[in-house]
């Protein structure tokens, strides 16, 4: 077997990859439509409704369950995976972009007379997610999981 037919062929992989896209064309649709405008980054960045992360990680634990069962080694891992990257999208990174948000505000505010060489970029504001689109990304990872199951 050649390496790309291995891959193309590897069900909880196709689908971890299925659900990220669809996320993330998602989030793109749904940021264009509230700015009116589409922003390209939005396809690749972090943060938004749904998360991608959430939908990657729970399209793989439930294929892994699907394929292997849900006593299986292999579906323990992609669960406690999953919870980790879940509770850390809604608690340390959903955090970091609140405060990427006050940061930015006082650099644009510049209370303290700084040069803007030495302020050059803005803090990454999309960092985390809430609840609900954390949520919103794991409903759409099942979803996939099984839809994608229909091809294999």
């Amino acid at each position: 077997m050649n390496f790309t037919y291995d891959l193309l062929n590897n069900y909880m992989l196709v689908t971890a990859v299925v659900a990220w896209l669809l996320a993330q064309i998602i989030k793109t649709m749904i940021d264009a439509y509230f700015n009116k405008t589409i922003n390209w980054e939005r396809m690749t960045g972090s943060g938004g409704m749904p998360s991608s992360h959430s939908a990657f990680v729970v399209s793989m634990t439930t294929a892994a369950a699907i394929e292997h069962g849900m006593s299986s080694s292999i579906f323990a891992i992609c669960f406690v995976l999953a919870s980790v990257v879940m509770y850390d999208a809604t608690g340390v990174r959903r955090e970091t972009g609140k405060q990427a948000v006050l940061l930015n505000k006082m650099l644009e505010d510049n209370p303290f007379n700084w040069k803007p060489e030495e302020f050059e970029m803005k803090l990454k504001e999309y960092v985390g997610h809430t609840p609900l689109q954390v949520l919103m990304g794991a409903l759409l990872g099942i979803l996939v999981a099984f839809m994608v199951k229909t091809r294999y």
